[in-house]
Formats: structure tokens, sequence, C-alpha cells
């Protein structure tokens, strides 16, 4: 302030003012602007003035912002793309754009900064699962439990289209026992159609993996109805990982805020999947709910699917038990097959092998001293003739893909 009244003051009293503006180190135009304001204003005229814009043209309406907020407020996990889909609906063309909602939600303190993760190394021989239509593949997993208020146990079993990201059902079940979570899947495929194939982890009840090929009552199931069994590898979780990061919403969502009983929490569940389905944009839909995406072409009934072994197999039915038996001889094959038909395939003269349908059993060796009187109680007359070819067992043997081939029957 000082400088300017000495430049002022000298200039008055006839000092060439180009000479003061390169003594004070200012331009020629900032120097006449405030001798102007001097002789029209006085000494005030020298005073800063506020430096505010006199409009501003990208300021958003009250309104708009407080929309923005309202509907942040509600929805306090979506972010600038999904608020601006939701507000369009509802703003039209007073919508404001990507860029200011996000600078909106930053200005009022609504945005959490992430910590930066290191990236997660690359995974060989993981499941590649490439839906390209509904009903093609669903994924499945149990959400990790928790308690209502009143303590009862909240573990939530859920089903996902993996194409459209339907969520089919997220339900609370009294057990993760085998006929609990059938029952859920008898609505579903009675409702839904069946699948193609379902996407699962390595837990029970949808696996077992001291079983031959890992198969439980509820898989095996699922194999005779011509579903094909897609299993994440044991610990990788990122696997299943859009199924997991579903799972990330259901906490923030619904398990941050436990309902006061198992009922209520099942009501919560509810609502939380329906604004899922039908009301949250995806982008990877292009901004499209699920709801609008699932659309299965065909529904396959819920009967078992048909299916013939090759001619040179014999057939045997599980016992209760898990046995099936040749001429009163007992074999163990797995507990989770009781009552399956399976194959038997004739190795060499010590093994056999076992499938059910198109799965890899493993294989079932025959005590040597017994080797020639097994063979012939399984296969009779079939037992002398030409065995299968090393090409044909090997293409044979690639079907199943997952399967445990030489594991032996306990």
């Amino acid at each position: 302030m000082s400088l300017k009244i000495e430049l002022v003051e000298r200039a008055s009293q006839g000092e060439p003012v180009a000479a003061l503006c390169r003594e004070f180190g200012i331009s020629r135009t900032t120097g006449h602007k405030w001798l102007n304001r001097f002789r029209e204003r006085g000494y005030d005229g020298l005073e800063d003035g506020p430096k505010r814009p006199k409009n501003t043209p990208l300021a958003t309406a009250e309104d708009v912002v407080l929309a923005v907020l309202e509907l942040r407020e509600a929805h306090p996990r979506w972010g600038p793309k999904k608020l601006e889909v939701v507000l369009r609906r509802r703003l039209g063309n007073d919508t404001p754009s990507e860029r200011t909602i996000a600078r909106i939600l930053r200005r009022a303190g609504r945005v959490r900064e992430r910590r930066r993760r290191r990236p997660l190394s690359l995974v060989d021989r993981a499941p590649r699962v490439h839906a390209k239509e509904a009903n093609e593949v669903w994924t499945v997993d149990f959400k990790g439990w928790w308690r209502s208020q009143n303590g009862q146990r909240c573990e939530p079993l859920t089903v996902r289209d993996a194409w459209s990201r339907f969520v089919l059902a997220s339900v609370i079940v009294e057990s993760t026992t085998t006929e609990a979570v059938e029952q859920v899947f008898i609505r579903l495929f009675r409702k839904h159609g069946v699948p193609k194939a379902i996407h699962v982890d390595n837990g029970v009840p949808f696996v077992c993996v001291r079983a031959r090929a890992g198969l439980s009552k509820l898989s095996a199931w699922w194999i005779s109805l011509g579903i094909k069994l897609v299993r994440s590898r044991p610990g990788c979780p990122q696997d299943n990982g859009a199924h997991e990061r579903m799972h990330v919403d259901v906490r923030a969502d619904v398990q941050a805020s436990p309902a006061a009983t198992r009922a209520n929490q099942q009501r919560a569940l509810d609502r939380w999947r329906q604004e899922f389905n039908h009301v949250r944009p995806h982008q990877a839909l292009e901004n499209r709910t699920p709801a609008e995406v699932y659309k299965p072409a065909n529904k396959r009934p819920l009967q078992e699917a048909p299916y013939t072994y090759p001619a040179d197999f014999i057939t045997c039915r599980v016992s209760k038990s898990g046995h099936v038996f040749r001429d009163g001889e007992a074999y163990f094959v797995s507990e989770s097959l009781a009552g399956r038909t399976i194959g038997v395939q004739l190795v060499d003269a010590l093994h056999v092998n076992l499938w059910f349908r198109d799965v890899d059993l493993g294989g079932l060796e025959v005590a040597t001293a017994y080797a020639d009187a097994a063979i012939g109680w399984w296969f009779g007359s079939r037992a002398n003739s030409e065995q299968p070819s090393a090409r044909r067992r090997s293409a044979t043997s690639s079907k199943a893909g997952h399967g445990n081939k030489n594991r032996r029957c306990a």
C-alpha cells in the first residue's frame, strides 16, 4: 500500500509515469490504473477490491446441489457416474455432469480417499467363465454371517447370473445343509430355469473335498440336471471376484445396519435386491439395470437330463452307503453319489475307471490275487475281448477336466 501512495504522490507532482513504473517494477498499465483510481476516489481508491468474479457460469443451482447431496446421503457408496444416471431420470436436461457431481461431493466432504493397494499377482489356471447370455452361468456362494440385534445368526445364500449381474436370490437359510440349500435351488430352477453351469468355491455343501472329483450330494444333483460344475481354486476368492464384489455391497448396505430380527433382516435383503436389480445402474451394462438385461431366451425345465454311457462301459447303481456291488463284493465309491448310476470303464487287468456322466471319478484298483476273478465279475465275457486303446482311454479321461483320475477308492 505504501508503494502505491508513493507512486501516485510523485506522479501528481509531475514526475513521468513511465519512469516511475520502471523504478517500481510494474507495467505502465498498472501504474496508470492506480493513478486514475487516486484521482477518482483519493486514497480509498488504492485499497484492493474483492477478487470474486461478478458471475460464475459454472456455478450449480442450489436445488440441484441439494438433490445431489440427498441422493448421495441415501446411497453413500454410489459414485458420480451412478448418481448422474439416476438424477437424469428426475432432472432431465438440468442434470449436472459427472465432473460437476464429483466436484460437489468433494466440496461437501463426501469423498473418501481410497488407499492404493498393490495389484494382485496374476494367477494360473483360473477357471475361465465367460457368459454370453442369461442362464449360461450362475455364481453361488454364502455371504459371511452376522447377527441381528436379537442375536440370531444371519447367513445369506446368494445366487447371481454372471452375464446380467441379476441377483436371483439372497436368502437367509436356516442352515447350510444340503437339504436347506437344495430347496432354494428348486424354487429358483422352477422360476428361472436350469442354468448351463454353476460356479462355486470349495465350501460345503457345494463341494466335498474328500469325495471323488470333489462331488457333494448337492453338486451331484446339479450334474444330474445337466449342469456343468465350475470350481474355484482353493483359497482363491478372486476366481469368483464379481460375486465377492457383490458381497461387499451387501456388507455395506445391509450388514452394516443389523435389523432387529432375522425376519426383518430378510426383508432388508429383499429391498436391497430389488434396488440392485431394478434401480441401480451398472457401468458394465452400459448403465442399464440387471433387470433390463436378464431376459432368458429358453428356460430349461427342472428335470434330470438324459445321458447314455459309452457302449464299452457297464453301469452300476450306488447304494445308500456309497458302495457298488458285483457278485457279492462291495466297492466303495462315494456317499455323495448314493442312488446315482455310474459308468465303469475297463482300463487293464488290474484297473477300472469310474465315471459319473462326463465327470471322471478316478480309478479303482483290483487286488492282484483276485484280479482275473474281479475283472470277470465286472465285465464278464468282455474282460477277454480287446481292451480300449491308449488313445481312446486318454481322450475319454480328458472329458472330466478337473477329475481325480488316479485316486484309489478308500
